[in-house]
């Protein structure tokens, strides 16, 4: 779940470290500060191979479980403080899908962790051959502000099953919830095999001049595009979970179950999730037919007064709350469009007759504002999709099987999805990634352990026969026909 690209602010320090549950030593030494000594001394933690037991894994996955069972209202408290998330938002969105994450893990992980054979052409036999996987190194995983946990946690999760070591980055722009990880992790999880760094965009320069194993980065395109360069000077793969604008066309706006799911989608979390649909597009009538819906869904979730409800979070900071405001000023404003900057609350906004050079429809809008775009055809909707860059997902409102087939043949996103915004991320067994300008590689259960894993290939043969001479030079015709028929 990307977020989008804003400027960075100074976050507490990060706090010393404590004792594990899980063979730790008695006494557990302080991390250093300085950036180059966590990175060295994760280097050579590899070369123990401490992280690589399946014990090891399975201890830290469960240890992990326990600091979430332990210090879940820490947390929900924290996400309140940076965001004002309600506790079951903050559940829903963020411990519990971290919890399923594990869950998964554990379930799956010495199923991950097996060889897999694999054919051996006929020419090459008796041989054996099969992929094993291996653990990177050292991981530094970059979290994000608008899930600060979910996005930092379920990296993790990955990272530790693949074997990993792991340095985590908490986002400075949800201070509360940075703080209570830096003050949390040490406890429950080995020290000698994750470390917490908090800090502010200096922090993350001097940790990308670092060398890593792999970098997994989630925000926006602009610091993507910086991660990216500074991985290229040490040859380091990256994974960069991005955004972009997630369309969602809809056929029928009549169905109030359609306006429900999309208004849920969208306004979440205010609106900053990177899957949240960006904008509709409307096709024919549906336009004022959802409107209309959009409308009455709004108010059942959050009242007539959504700026009072306890179920609707804030805009993570001025910069972005100001922002937003201004969008509000290219196209109508059909529902909405309250604020207050006391706050930092937008009302749950939709908005008509956008001007489509605007910010609103050039940039992702990452906030509670959702234009409605009336098209054609469905075939003038999905030449409006492909116009633009790649999104992290798309969105197709329509219960037609052809329909169904087309959108996903004709329309290249991270992920296609039908008649629900965002459920996808609740299943570990789906692929979570973008595609061009909304990323590179994707996480979330089995895909998450490959991306943090080198699948290495291994072959053995004997000796004692060598069953190869029927490939040695020199080539005669009939030496080249029975190659032909054994390759």
């Amino acid at each position: 779940m990307g977020t989008s690209d804003t400027p960075h602010k100074s976050a507490a320090s990060r706090e010393s470290t404590a004792l594990n549950e899980l063979e730790l030593p008695e006494v557990v030494p302080e991390l250093p500060e300085n950036i180059v000594e966590i990175v060295a001394s994760m280097h050579d933690v590899v070369a123990t191979r401490l992280a690589h037991p399946r014990r090891f894994r399975a201890s830290q996955l469960k240890a992990l479980e326990r600091m979430l069972d332990a210090h879940e209202q820490d947390f929900t408290d924290a996400l309140a403080d940076d965001l004002g998330k309600g506790t079951v938002e903050a559940k829903l969105t963020e411990i519990d899908m971290v919890r399923a994450e594990i869950d998964h893990a554990q379930l799956h992980l010495s199923e991950w962790m097996e060889s897999k054979a694999v054919k051996i052409p006929l020419a090459l036999h008796p041989a054996a051959a099969k992929i094993e996987p291996q653990p990177l190194g050292v991981v530094l995983v970059i979290g994000a502000w608008n899930y600060p946990l979910q996005l930092i946690l379920a990296p993790l999760v990955a990272s530790i099953a693949a074997g990993n070591v792991t340095v985590l980055k908490p986002s400075e722009l949800a201070p509360a919830t940075s703080a209570v990880l830096g003050r949390l992790i040490p406890k429950f999880l080995d020290h000698r095999a994750c470390a917490v760094v908090q800090g502010g965009a200096s922090t993350s320069k001097h940790l990308l001049e670092q060398h890593f194993d792999h970098i997994f980065f989630t925000g926006g395109e602009r610091v993507g595009k910086i991660v990216a360069r500074a991985a290229a000077e040490h040859l380091t793969p990256v994974t960069l979970e991005l955004g972009g604008k997630s369309p969602a066309l809809v056929m029928d706006g009549s169905s109030a179950t359609v306006a429900r799911r999309l208004a849920f989608g969208k306004f979440m979390n205010s609106g900053q999730t990177c899957v949240a649909p960006d904008y509709v597009l409307a096709v024919g009538d549906a336009a004022r037919d959802l409107e209309k819906q959009l409308a009455k869904a709004i108010t059942g979730f959050y009242g007539k007064n959504p700026l009072s409800s306890r179920d609707y979070g804030r805009i993570v900071n001025t910069a972005h709350f100001d922002r937003l405001v201004s969008y509000l000023d290219h196209g109508e404003i059909l529902i909405g469009g309250g604020y207050d900057a006391d706050t930092l609350k937008i009302e749950p906004t939709v908005m008509a007759n956008v001007d489509p050079d605007s910010p609103l429809m050039r940039e992702e809008i990452f906030g509670p504002i959702l234009p409605i775009i009336a098209v054609e055809s469905f075939d003038a909707a999905v030449r409006f999709i492909n116009a633009r860059p790649n999104p992290l997902v798309a969105y197709l409102f329509s219960e037609n099987p052809r329909l169904q087939s087309a959108f996903g043949d004709q329309v290249r996103a991270g992920a296609i999805v039908h008649n629900a915004p965002n459920v996808h991320l609740f299943v570990p067994g789906l692929p979570f990634g973008g595609v061009g300008a909304s990323g590179m590689g994707a996480y979330h259960g089995r895909h998450g352990f490959e991306r943090l894993s080198q699948m290495r290939a291994v072959m053995g043969k004997t000796t004692v026969v060598d069953t190869l001479k029927a490939l040695y030079p020199p080539y005669t015709w009939a030496k080249s026909k029975l190659i032909d028929r054994l390759m």
